[in-house]
């Protein structure tokens, strides 16, 4: 299996290989690969004769297969993509896997063969996965985890010439989520707004993009870090008066997530910056959010805020709730967080 990031640094090395079957959640990577062979394999004058960009529901594999094995006309290579690969009219059935499966064992040198196989893997166990796997570029693309979304906005930002301080990578990741197509569309946004070379700042992305850099859930975790208990309460007044952007539900688990890492925080024997940013899977730079919730908060607290935490969840879900409202719930919870 082939990471991704791989396959785009040896495409941009013009190194290309006879098959490639792109599948997985993550669309953004199949886009980015698929779109470069499209545009860069070919120059633009052979693409007329020798690229052929087919939709799996057009097509069986028979007909791929058969375009697959065409010589290219006056060129060196031809480029076959199969774009929404997984619906492609027998892709199910045994004949047209065995028939993939005799191609990938000896494909033509002279063609690129593309499978852009979107929101669904192949059964690894079928032999197919495994002969694509061995013989040809087999990438499957995943959802990143909310914690790695910072961590690539700032790698993205950094490859168009940008800087950008992780809270401002945190602010974005939190608003747009784990759909890299679009944290990457509203990444571009930005930078048509912003000078190159210089940096993306959360102003940038509250004029830009609309998001309120100060009433969200992470800046009442950071009044919550620092006891700030003026600053806790008008953010949560804030969110009384907009519970929609901010269900209390969703306030928890996020409260949830962090609390239950400065708990593990606690047992780290390493307590530096890196220490607790090896232990905790973090970027260095939140290690000192957790250094002042240690401070701040010790060990039997944080166990009692755990037990508050997953109480105000019950209730959110309506378990012994009674008639408490989500405002009164968050407020509560708050209270015996900061007292």
């Amino acid at each position: 299996m082939h990471r991704p990031e791989a396959v785009i640094e040896k495409l941009n090395k013009r190194e290309f290989a006879p098959v490639y079957f792109l599948q997985g959640d993550e669309s953004y990577y199949i886009d980015q690969i698929t779109e470069f062979i499209e545009n860069h394999a070919l120059p633009e004058h052979d693409r007329g004769f020798n690229q052929v960009v087919c939709y799996g529901k057009d097509v069986n594999m028979g007909t791929v297969i058969t375009q697959a094995r065409r010589f290219p006309m006056m060129a060196e290579r031809q480029v076959v993509i199969v774009k929404e690969a997984q619906e492609i009219t027998d892709l199910a059935r045994d004949e047209a896997q065995k028939l993939l499966e005799s191609y990938v064992q000896q494909p033509l040198p002279s063609t690129i063969l593309v499978f852009a196989h979107k929101h669904k893997t192949l059964d690894g166990r079928k032999p197919l996965t495994k002969t694509l796997d061995k013989h040809a570029v087999l990438v499957e693309a995943k959802k990143l985890y909310d914690n790695k979304l910072p961590d690539w906005i700032l790698h993205y930002a950094k490859s168009k010439n940008y800087r950008m301080q992780p809270p401002a990578a945190q602010l974005l990741a939190d608003h747009i989520g784990n759909d890299l197509n679009r944290l990457a569309n509203e990444m571009d946004k930005l930078m048509l707004n912003v000078p190159s070379g210089s940096e993306i700042s959360p102003t940038h992305i509250q004029q830009f993009i609309g998001i309120s850099k100060d009433y969200n859930v992470f800046e009442l975790q950071s009044a919550l870090i620092q006891r700030n208990v003026l600053k806790a309460n008008q953010i949560i007044r804030y969110f009384e008066a907009n519970p929609k952007n901010h269900p209390t539900i969703m306030v928890v688990v996020t409260l949830f997530g962090f609390f239950s890492k400065v708990l593990l925080a606690h047992a780290a024997t390493d307590r530096s910056e890196s220490g607790l940013a090896a232990a905790l899977g973090i970027n260095p730079y939140f290690a000192r959010d957790y250094l002042a919730a240690l401070r701040n908060y010790p060990y039997p607290k944080v166990v009692r805020i755990i037990h508050y935490l997953r109480q105000a969840d019950l209730q959110c879900k309506g378990v012994e709730a009674g008639s408490i409202s989500e405002s009164d719930i968050l407020r509560d919870l708050v209270f015996k967080v900061l007292h």
